[in-house]
C-alpha cells in the first residue's frame, strides 16, 4: 500500500491523499505538479521518473490512513 506522503518535498505544499495532483518515484519521494514540472518530471533523490501518485478515496482514507510524517527538504530545486 502506498504511503501516501502528506506533501511536496521540495516546497512543503500540501498534498492531501484524496486529491489529484501529487507526483511520485518508485521510492515514493513526492512533489507537487509545479515542481515535479520544474525538475523535468525526474526525482532529484533517485534519478527516476516522477509519475502521477493515485488518489485514495476519502471512504477508505480510515481504515488505511495516509501518513502524517512531512518530508520537506528545502534543499531541493
Amino acid at each position: 500500500m502506498l504511503e501516501m506522503r502528506p506533501d511536496c518535498e521540495a516546497c512543503g505544499t500540501d498534498l492531501p491523499a484524496h486529491r489529484a495532483g501529487a507526483f511520485i518515484c518508485t521510492f515514493e519521494c513526492t512533489f507537487c505538479a509545479d515542481c515535479c514540472s520544474s525538475l523535468k518530471q525526474t526525482c532529484p533523490n533517485c534519478g527516476g521518473n516522477l509519475l502521477p501518485r493515485p488518489s485514495r478515496p476519502e471512504a477508505l482514507l480510515e481504515k488505511n490512513p495516509a501518513s502524517t510524517v512531512r518530508r520537506f527538504k528545502p534543499s531541493h530545486p
